[in-house]
């Protein structure tokens, strides 16, 4: 018997369904060192995948997953219309029609295949340089697999997704509706969990799916860090997010426990729609506590505590959240819960030196402005460039555009002023602040 990123669970499957008697299990390394793993969180999912390639593969072939039909043929359309040499690839088109697409992938180059994950067995092309994925996928061995058609040749390559709370909500969905047996949903709500941590994760993703696959001698180092994902090239910040998700909590508990996320987020913001006065949330004790936070906020909360296991999906027809055992330890404020903090995020910034300066984040509507210094903000992009060039990394891991903006505007002379940056910790302050800095102060004192 033969296959690929089959976890241990699985190759003991197929042990017994072919009742072999002890067998002897060949299993080779599953580490692909030259795959870059990124993940982010969703917001725009179209100019992101556009800004990812063009940041970061413009000039090769890839191939982006999608989960729907529709979906990969109006990313295709879209890429397209943008100036790619995209095609769409699925089940719906006619044999004729996938042939000649899988021909063009075959031999054309700087070609982007979008594609359901029909496109797939016995691709073999070696120098594929990026998979994308704009769905989240069921399992870790899915991704894995699809993700593993990317840098065959051994050079680097990337494997690149983005995921929403509407991905958990759909996924579970599609599970949960199916005449699939009861224990065949156990294994498949557990897939999708490891997926989903995968995606949460404050901790080295390469890390993670060799744990996953029991590739323990891969991991004999447990405190190293494989400098190749997102989490290790920028390590997310976690932040005391204890009070945030006990009203969240709380207001699924006063509305009975049969609302979805996006009711439950209106109670919290104190939304004045109608629905809101003819159930009568607007005199609950828990209307308008959240109106410090975004919708986008608080969906990364809600997000989080459903992965985490505080949340459950309780009624899939009309995806109604509930609480779960796990989260009375929270409520009772026994425990303290650290999140991610996603970019997005409005964040309270302190002066490390104690002046204690609360500032929100600049250009979470609209486009960040440069402050009337264009010329700075084109100097701090070629700046970035360099850097990233230097390190083999893409730009936005050494800052993003909205640190740059932030830049322009602060316009930091020192160390503890560069930390007041959006974007900026310890770690960027040492690495990148004196260099940025030095080339401020250029275009300031000139």
């Amino acid at each position: 018997a033969l296959t690929a990123t089959a976890d241990v669970k699985t190759r003991e499957d197929i042990v017994r369904q072919l009742h072999l008697v002890d067998p002897q299990i060949f299993v080779s390394s599953f580490d692909r060192p030259n795959i870059k793993y990124l993940i982010q969180e969703r917001k725009e999912e179209l100019k992101q995948l556009e800004a990812f390639i063009k940041e970061n593969h413009p000039e090769d072939t890839g191939i982006v997953y999608c989960l729907s039909r529709q979906k990969v043929d109006r990313v295709a359309e879209e890429l397209s219309k943008k100036g790619f040499n995209a095609i769409p690839y699925h089940a719906g088109l006619s044999q004729a029609e996938r042939a000649r697409h899988q021909k063009r992938f075959d031999v054309e180059e700087k070609i982007i295949v979008v594609a359901t994950i029909a496109f797939g067995m016995g691709i073999d092309r070696p120098d594929v340089r990026f998979v994308a994925h704009l769905d989240l996928p069921k399992s870790i061995e899915s991704y894995y697999q699809e993700t593993g058609r990317a840098g065959r040749d051994g050079k680097p390559a990337t494997a690149w997704m983005i995921y929403g709370l509407q991905d958990v909500v759909k996924l579970s969905q599609m599970l949960e509706t199916t005449d699939a047996d009861e224990n065949y949903k156990k294994v498949a709500r557990h897939k999708l969990d490891s997926m989903l941590a995968l995606c949460e994760a404050a901790s080295c993703r390469r890390e993670i799916l060799l744990n996953y696959f029991g590739d323990k001698e891969i991991l004999a180092n447990p405190n190293r860090k494989c400098g190749a994902c997102d989490v290790c090239l920028d390590p997310p910040i976690l932040w005391d997010a204890t009070l945030e998700a006990q009203k969240v909590l709380s207001t699924i508990y006063r509305t009975d426990q049969i609302y979805g996320a996006s009711h439950i987020i209106d109670v919290l913001r104190g939304s004045q729609n109608a629905k809101m006065k003819e159930r009568g949330h607007d005199r609950l004790s828990v209307y308008g506590i959240g109106k410090d936070l975004s919708k986008e906020q608080w969906n990364s909360i809600l997000r989080q505590l459903l992965n985490l296991g505080y949340v459950a999906i309780r009624n899939w027809e009309y995806r109604s959240l509930g609480l779960t055992a796990k989260c009375q330890p929270l409520m009772l404020r026994k425990e303290k819960l650290m999140l991610r903090k996603q970019e997005f995020a409005e964040e309270l910034r302190t002066d490390r030196e104690g002046r204690g300066t609360r500032m929100a984040n600049r250009g979470l509507t609209g486009t960040p402005k440069d402050h009337g210094r264009p010329a700075l903000f084109q100097a701090l992009k070629e700046l970035r460039l360099k850097l990233a060039k230097e390190a083999s990394v893409p730009p936005y891991v050494v800052f993003s555009d909205k640190s740059l903006h932030d830049m322009c505007t602060l316009v930091p002379r020192n160390l503890s002023e560069f930390l007041l940056v959006n974007g900026v910790g310890q770690s960027k302050q040492e690495k990148y602040g004196a260099v940025f800095i030095s080339k401020i102060s250029e275009f300031i004192e000139n």
